[in-house]
Formats: C-alpha cells, sequence, structure tokens
C-alpha cells in the first residue's frame, strides 16, 4: 500500500527560478539566464528523504534519483569533485532543479521508478518496454481456465512470470496439464461442449464443461496449481497427501488414486530439480559491458526448474558501470514483475537492503539479493556471465553493422545526416481481393511496431495497384501532416509507376521534405537485384554487397510480410462469412446469432449438429444442412427446415 500513500502524500517542491524581469527591455538585448546554482539551492534543502528532478534549459529531465537525506545527495553534486565525466557533462546542463519529500526511503524508491518510467530522463540507465513477456495466465471466472498470455494484463486472474522464453511456458504448462488437469479451452469452446473433448480423453483435462467434476473439487485444483507456479510445489504435496489420506479413510477410493497420481507427477517433477536438494525460486542476473553497450542476461528458475535465459540492453546513457546498470535493472524490472525469492547477482549494487525491504513488501515473502554465492549458485553464476558476455558481443556486432548500414544509405541518398525515421508501403491481394496496404515504420535502432499501419483498401477497381497505393498514401500522409510526424525517407515497394502515386499524393498535400525512393524488382527478380529508383530519376543497382541496400531490403521485406499477413486474414475472414452466406436458408439475421453463440466460425465447425440446433432460429433440419456445408458433405433440403431469410 506504499504506492496509495505516496499519491495521497502532497509534493513539496523547491526550486530556483531564473528569469529576468526587466520587462522593458527589448527581447533581443535580454541577457542569457545565468547558470544555475547549485550551492545556492542545496542552501534552503530539507534533509527528509525524497527524490530529485534535474531539468535543462529546454525542461527536458536530465535525471531522475532518490536520497535518504535531499540536502546530502544533492549537495555532493556541487561540492564534491565529480569523477565521472558523465555526471560532470550532465551537471553543465542543469537549468533547475526540483525536489519531491516522502515520508521514507522506501517510498522515494518506487517514486523514482515511477517517474522514471513515466519521464524517461536523459542519463538515467533505462529498461527498454518490452510488451513480449509470456506469463501462464489463471483466469478469474467460474471454471478457471489455465492459459498462454502474452501482451497487456487486461483478462482478469492471476498472472505467473514473466517466462524467459515462449517454450518455457509451453513446458510448464505441458507439466502443469498432466498434473492438474485444468481447462485450457476458449470460453466460446467451453460454452458450447456437449460431451467431452479429446483433451479429457488423453488424461489432460477434467470435463468441467460437461459436469464430470464438481466445482469445490476443481476449486481445490486451481488453488494447488496456483501453489505451485508460485514454487510452493512442497505446500501441494502436503496438502495433496492430507486429502489422499482423508480420502482413503472414507473408502473415496477414485479420488485417492487420482490425488496419488497428483502426488506422483509432482515427486517425479522434484526428483529433476536442478538444484540439489531445493526447490529454487530464484533469478540469476550477469551483467556486461562493452562500447556503452550493456547487456544483462536472465536467467530464471521457478519450483527448481531451470526455464533458460533471457537477454535483456538496457539504454545506458553513457553509464559505464555495472553495478549501476544492474541496480537500474534490478529495480526498474522487479517494479514490474513479481520477484523470487533469491537474485543473485554478478556484481554488487549500492541499495540492495533497500531494495530487498521494498521488494519482499511487494511479493508478501521474504526477498534476498546475493553476490556471493557457493556451489551449484556460483556455477549458474558464472555461466550467465559467459553468456551475457557472448549475447553482448553478437549485440554490438550487430550495431556496428547496422550503423555502417545506415550511412551507406545516407551516402546513397545525399543526406547530411543518417535518416531518423523511415516509412515503407507495400501492396498485397490475391487476383484484386482483399487488398491491403501496410506501413511499416523504422529507426535508426530498428523496427517501431507500434507504429504499424494497415490499410484496407476499398472503392478502387480490383488489382489496381496504382491506385491501391494512392488511397493508402493520402490515408496515411493527411494524418501524418495533421500531427506534424513524417518519414525522412519514403520507401515504396514498386517501380516508377507506384513512385509516381506517391510522388502525386505528397505533391498535393504539400510535402517537400520527404526524399521518395522506389525499390523495384530487377530483371532476375530475386534479392541483390534490386533497382533503386532515387528523387532525381536516376536508377541504381547497387548489389547484394551494398550495405545500403541491405538495409533497404530488410525495411522491403518487413513491409511485404506485414501486407501479406493483413492480407491472408482479411481474405480469410471474407470467405468465412461467404461460408455461411452460401448455405440455403442463412440470412444476415442467422448468421451474426450464429456467429454470436459460438464466438466465431472456428468454433461453429467443431459444434456438432445439436449443439447448433440450439440457436435461436435454427431447427434440427437447418442445423443439419449447415453442419454438412461446414464438412463439406452433400445435404437435401427438408420441408421442415426454416423459411429462407429475406436479404
Amino acid at each position: 500500500m506504499i504506492l496509495a500513500r505516496i499519491a495521497l502524500h502532497r509534493p513539496v517542491t523547491n526550486s530556483i527560478d531564473h528569469s529576468c524581469e526587466h520587462s522593458s527591455m527589448n527581447v533581443n538585448d535580454v541577457p542569457p539566464p545565468p547558470a544555475f546554482d547549485g550551492k545556492a539551492f542545496v542552501k534552503d534543502l530539507t534533509t527528509a528523504p525524497g527524490v530529485y528532478r534535474m531539468y535543462a534549459s529546454d525542461d527536458s529531465v536530465l535525471y531522475i534519483g532518490k536520497a535518504l537525506s535531499l540536502k546530502k545527495r544533492v549537495t555532493s553534486y556541487f561540492f564534491n569533485t565529480v569523477s565521472s565525466t558523465r555526471i560532470a557533462l550532465m551537471i553543465k546542463q542543469i537549468a533547475r532543479m526540483e525536489i519531491t519529500t516522502t515520508r521514507t526511503e522506501s517510498e522515494a524508491l518506487i517514486l523514482e521508478n515511477q517517474l522514471i518510467k513515466s519521464l524517461r530522463p536523459r542519463y538515467n540507465v533505462l529498461l527498454r518496454d518490452d510488451k513480449s513477456y509470456p506469463y501462464i495466465l489463471i483466469t478469474d471466472e467460474t471454471w478457471p481456465r489455465l492459459a498462454f498470455h502474452r501482451g497487456p494484463r487486461a483478462v482478469p486472474g492471476r498472472y505467473f512470470g514473466p517466462y524467459p522464453s515462449a517454450a518455457a511456458v509451453t513446458n510448464v504448462l505441458d507439466l502443469m496439464q498432466k498434473i492438474f488437469k485444468l481447462r485450457n479451452c476458449e470460453d466460446s469452446v467451453f460454452r458450447n461442449r456437449s460431451r467431452p473433448c479429446l483433451q479429457h480423453q488423453i488424461g489432460r483435462c477434467t470435463a468441467p464443461c460437461v459436469g464430470l467434476i464438481a466445482p469445490r473439487d476443481y476449486d481445490a485444483d486451481t488453488k494447488r496449481a496456483a501453489l505451485f507456479l508460485d514454487g510452493r510445489s512442497g505446500e501441494v504435496v502436503d496438502d495433496l497427501t492430507r486429502s489422499m489420506e482423508s480420502a482413503s479413510a472414507s473408502l473415496q477410493f477414485e479420488l485417492a488414486a487420482y490425488l496419488r497420481d497428483q502426488v506422483a507427477g509432482i515427486r517425479r517433477i522434484q526428483a529433476k530439480q536442478y538444484i540439489e536438494g531445493e526447490q529454487a525460486d530464484m533469478d540469476v542476473l550477469a551483467c556486461a559491458m562493452d562500447q556503452g553497450t550493456a547487456c544483462v542476461l536472465l536467467l530464471s528458475f521457478r519450483s527448481g526448474m531451470n526455464l533458460g535465459t533471457r537477454s535483456f540492453f538496457p539504454k545506458t546513457n553513457g553509464a559505464d558501470s555495472a553495478s549501476e546498470v544492474l541496480d537500474a535493472f534490478v529495480s526498474q524490472y522487479y517494479f514490474e514483475q513479481r520477484p523470487p525469492r533469491e537474485i543473485i547477482l554478478s556484481h554488487a549494487i549500492e541499495d540492495h537492503e533497500l531494495l530487498e525491504k521494498v521488494l519482499s513488501a511487494q511479493a508478501g515473502k521474504k526477498v534476498e539479493i546475493k553476490t556471493s554465492v557457493r556451489a551449484d549458485r556460483a556455477r549458474y553464476l558464472e555461466m550467465a556471465a559467459s553468456n551475457a558476455v557472448l549475447a553482448l558481443s553478437t549485440e554490438v556486432t550487430s550495431n556496428v553493422a547496422q550503423r555502417k548500414r545506415l550511412e551507406a544509405l545516407q551516402q546513397m541518398l545525399g543526406m547530411e545526416q543518417t535518416p531518423q525515421r523511415m516509412e515503407c508501403f507495400d501492396i498485397s491481394h490475391t487476383q484484386g481481393e482483399a487488398t491491403v496496404a501496410s506501413c511499416v515504420v523504422f529507426n535508426q535502432e530498428g523496427a517501431l511496431r507500434n507504429q504499424y499501419r494497415r490499410f484496407n483498401i476499398d472503392g478502387i477497381t480490383p488489382g489496381d495497384d496504382y491506385a491501391a497505393m494512392h488511397q493508402a498514401l493520402t490515408r496515411r500522409f493527411k494524418r501524418a501532416v495533421e500531427e506534424g510526424v513524417l518519414p525522412d525517407v519514403l520507401f515504396i515497394d514498386g517501380g516508377q509507376g507506384q513512385l509516381t502515386q506517391a510522388r502525386d499524393v505528397l505533391k498535393a498535400l504539400d510535402v517537400t521534405q520527404v526524399i521518395l525512393v522506389g525499390v523495384a524488382k530487377g530483371e532476375a527478380r530475386k534479392a541483390g537485384d534490386e533497382q533503386i529508383i532515387l528523387p532525381d530519376g536516376r536508377v541504381l543497382r547497387p548489389g547484394a554487397h551494398s550495405p545500403a541496400l541491405q538495409w533497404i531490403q530488410q525495411i522491403r521485406d518487413e513491409a511485404h510480410r506485414f501486407a501479406i499477413t493483413g492480407h491472408r486474414g482479411r481474405r480469410q475472414k471474407k470467405r468465412d462469412v461467404s461460408k455461411l452466406e452460401d448455405i440455403p436458408g442463412i440470412g444476415p439475421r442467422r448468421r451474426a446469432g450464429l456467429l454470436k453463440h459460438f464466438g466465431g466460425l472456428a468454433a461453429l465447425k467443431q459444434a456438432g449438429s445439436e449443439e447448433i440446433a440450439r440457436v435461436a432460429g435454427v431447427n434440427a433440419a437447418l442445423a443439419a444442412r449447415i453442419y454438412a456445408s461446414l464438412h463439406g458433405l452433400e445435404s437435401k433440403p427438408s420441408a421442415n427446415e426454416p423459411p429462407q431469410e429475406t436479404q
């Protein structure tokens, strides 16, 4: 509840204003504001704990820090000799400072992390946002579902993770379904089952959909599954053993056998533990640094199982200390994710005692941060450290190659500096059907997938790629002009015809600062033979070894992939709807009712004719015809079918 207390605590802000009050003076005669006087600022500072913020002259945030004593910490910047070049450069840029007091250092730590995440200061070490963490989800509903989850945590329920990889989640789910037998089907399928599915037949589900397990017993399995995922498998075994003995004593031998099998399954997992004699719940973190780039490698253990590794590349912003990077990583990462009982680090961090205290309160269990370890833990730390070095080497090499490609592109296009934002458009359709245009966005670091866009193209002659390109570009750049977000370079996947459409659109919208480049297939129509059409009309054939062409190919191929994926989805959706439209007796209302009842065509295909007949307006004869049509079977019309709907 610390966060709630912070929200209610009124911030106390202190700042120095260097504005000039000579209102009668000409603007051009006003002298520049004096340099920030840090020594004067700290004279009246409080000794209370809190957070300080440093701002540049353009009001951008330079740095955010926390302190047990604000006065003591801020004083160190202006009265002590600064050994770090990075910190010295930062201090020179300070135009003003603000402070916010808190009641404890723990509150200051939490507030610091909140502000770093929202403001993303220029000189703080920043953990890059990654929404792709895979989780295991146990939904919050009458019959909870055990499922793989990736993305925003919008579904009500308990989330366990994050896991290093999708494979790790899949392996754990496989074990969970064998032991606890919770359902994994979607709700649309679950609601419309009339008989057990294959999962029940192979012993991976207790079939709650058809009432083959009592709610009380299913709830007990759900709670045990949650305990197991929390790393408390020992408690699960003890609970199962007690329940098994009770069932046996009351002559419930089938239940006792079921519980016995669950205990045996967990015992088998425990026999494969990677940490001798322990149910390890820990993360091993190793940091490697080179050329201003940092790699933090995470090796995870849950319930003693090795879940694999994941590499992170935080933005260092000039930080050159592995301890500083790890300090920031632990703070930012575990304030978003549930921490394990042990966090083992390759380098000691300054705030480990404070972080232990805050993370323990957050997790509701004791969390320990260690650097000096022995035996198995030392070997795992050594393994993580060596893998961090390898991952960093690969990343640095990749970054160097990427910089070379961007510099080559800059030279090819005659630009004064390397492009900051690049967009590429492509068109995809099948003989004019379900035309989709794609727009992908890249910056100097790579793809900006959250800014990708697709455009469903309508109102044109089917197969007219020129008209499709014109429509997509018009829709994109009308909005881009309004928002003021324009690319430095616009790539068009196509020849002179598509390029002409793009040129006409940009001219009509009075967009002149965008460099327009066409990417056409060469005569051989193979990778490396592409023709690059420049703004001045020149056509280049850089060849497969050209770094600039390699960068263009990467962007073009991504646009092509994104367009095809969108086209296939739109085409399939259209064809799925048409399957129902082609069935006699199915009009718009019945079609909508069927899709709403089953949650989509896929679930409708899995349903039997008896289940289909439960939909309002569908009798047994029509249900049989629908089933036959969806499965390619012959069906003759019946006199008992409901009347044909009018369109």
